[in-house]
């Protein structure tokens, strides 16, 4: 019987009504907002639950909204007897991860995640910036046309997502010239994204050295279960290295398809994205498709997660 491993969005999978259905039929869920709320001494369940979608994707409030929906979710599936041998996140979702994992506790992973998300928001004033999706061209062509735009300090590659999908990041200048290399390159298809910053790249230096402040303040605990880790693709699970990946996290880019590829090859077959959206759950699918992918974004979703679960142990 293959294992269980959690996977956790990030930015970009929220939606007005995130984690709705979950709290009104769920008590172990609706605690965990309850939880937040009185933590950020705000009413971000209303934000997650009724909008509007303009607040909701503001970088300080995604974060929080991500992190809370994705730790409601596992309660809930922790409920039906589904529990992870593995997780990882993506960028944001990492932290998520490690509170499922028990290395951060929730009202720390919380304040860390809205720090983070308020950092990065900051960050972006001060060095404004953009990403952009790149299709079509290997993880290896991206990193020759960074290399050919030559401004290291303004563009980087950040997220190596699935095999022919690379998202860059930096100014906006720097992504223009990187359009024109990609496409010189032989690149599919060129895709803007909506995003208020440039993250995972030096733009977020600043972000970097106040995130890594916070962390230090905060307690981190032996994880129960690894955490791939975005910046190396490997399982941690010692505070010290944890405390470390998440500090390089911000300038580091998302390794997401060799972390992929780790829990393939460490034998896992089975995924939840836990949470809101199915992003994850479509990359998973580019590098496996015999890969059991399963979701968690209300009851019914997770009633039909423990069903596909307990017959794919069974077959």
């Amino acid at each position: 019987m293959s294992r269980v491993a959690f996977l956790f969005p990030g930015q970009g999978s929220q939606a007005v009504g995130m984690g709705r259905a979950l709290a009104e039929r769920v008590p172990e869920a609706r605690e965990i907002f309850e939880r937040a709320d009185t933590v950020l001494g705000f009413a971000l369940s209303r934000l997650c639950f009724e909008g509007p979608l303009e607040e909701l994707t503001k970088t300080e409030n995604t974060q929080p909204a991500l992190l809370v929906t994705s730790v409601a979710s596992a309660r809930a599936l922790e409920t039906k007897g589904i529990r992870p041998a593995a997780a990882a996140g993506h960028s944001a979702g990492e932290f998520a991860a490690h509170v499922v994992a028990g290395s951060l506790a929730f009202e720390d992973g919380l304040r860390l995640i809205r720090t983070r998300g308020e950092l990065m928001a900051r960050a972006g004033t001060e060095r404004p910036g953009s990403m952009t999706a790149v299709l079509g061209l290997t993880a290896e062509a991206i990193d020759r046309v960074v290399a050919a735009v030559g401004m290291p300090r303004d563009l980087a590659a950040a997220n190596y997502n699935s095999p022919g999908q690379v998202v860059l990041s930096g100014t906006p200048e720097a992504l223009e010239r990187a359009a024109e290399e990609a496409k010189k390159a032989g690149a599919k298809k060129i895709v803007p994204l909506t995003v208020s910053a440039a993250f995972h790249s030096p733009l977020m230096e600043r972000a970097a050295q106040g995130l890594s402040e916070a962390l230090d303040r905060t307690e981190i605990r032996p994880a129960a279960i690894p955490v791939y880790a975005n910046v190396s693709a490997q399982p941690v699970e010692r505070p010290e290295d944890i405390r470390e990946t998440l500090k390089r996290q911000l300038l580091l880019p998302v390794r997401w398809e060799e972390t992929v590829r780790a829990l393939l090859g460490d034998g896992f077959r089975r995924f939840v994205e836990v949470g809101q959206g199915r992003v994850l759950r479509g990359l998973v699918k580019s590098m496996d498709r015999e890969a059991a992918l399963f979701g968690s974004e209300d009851p019914e979703a997770i009633e039909a997660s423990v069903q596909g679960i307990q017959e794919v142990a069974a077959s």
